[in-house]
């Protein structure tokens, strides 16, 4: 079988700290993609809604649940937070990168209204006393979480800034079945 061809037409693309963020759209359909490194970060259709799965799980789960302010620890496309502040719920971002946000703004719909922080998650939970009903980690370089954002004292950290009855989410990427991962991630929790 040939293999296929990929007839995605570059939008942007820019190099910035973290890397060569490009991003590109489907002609066949008009889906957007984010890359950071060629690492998918963000896919989303022509109205900015996510078209990863793991994005709508997240959605779901928070839905789930009364959590309106909402602590977003990475932004790429701003897939969720765009989908959070159409549900009415009060999403905050935060990235490394303040050029995700400008991207995110002008490609994938992210509404004005969402506060954005250039600052690494570690050091934003560390500087602000506010509490958020939900925290979601979903921060990646490459393919990579910073190890730092997975270490048992960032996510007692994150603890502390969670209100009452608050819940916390974080992406993990698992290779197969039997990739310890997230058992890691899980232990750093506990």
């Amino acid at each position: 079988m040939p293999d296929e061809q990929d007839n995605s037409q570059q939008v942007a693309q820019a190099t910035t700290a973290t890397g060569t963020i490009s991003i590109t759209r489907d002609p066949a359909n008009g889906a957007l993609r984010y890359e950071l490194e060629g690492w998918g970060q963000s896919s989303a259709d022509d109205a900015g809604t996510s078209l990863a799965s793991y994005i709508h799980a997240i959605f779901g789960l928070l839905s789930q649940t009364r959590a309106k302010d909402i602590l977003l620890i990475g932004c790429a496309g701003g897939t969720l937070a765009t989908m959070l502040t159409r549900a009415g719920r009060m999403p905050v971002l935060v990235d490394i990168d303040p050029l995700s946000f400008d991207l995110a703004r002008q490609h994938f719909h992210l509404p004005d209204s969402v506060p954005c922080h250039a600052a690494d998650g570690a050091a934003f939970l560390r500087d602000t006393e506010r509490l958020w009903d939900a925290i979601v980690l979903d921060a990646f370089v490459g393919k990579e979480i910073p190890s730092h954002l997975l270490t048992a004292d960032f996510f007692a950290l994150a603890r502390r800034r969670l209100a009452p009855g608050g819940a916390l989410f974080a992406n993990v990427h698992v290779k197969h079945d039997f990739d310890t991962n997230a058992d890691q991630v899980a232990k750093a929790m506990r």
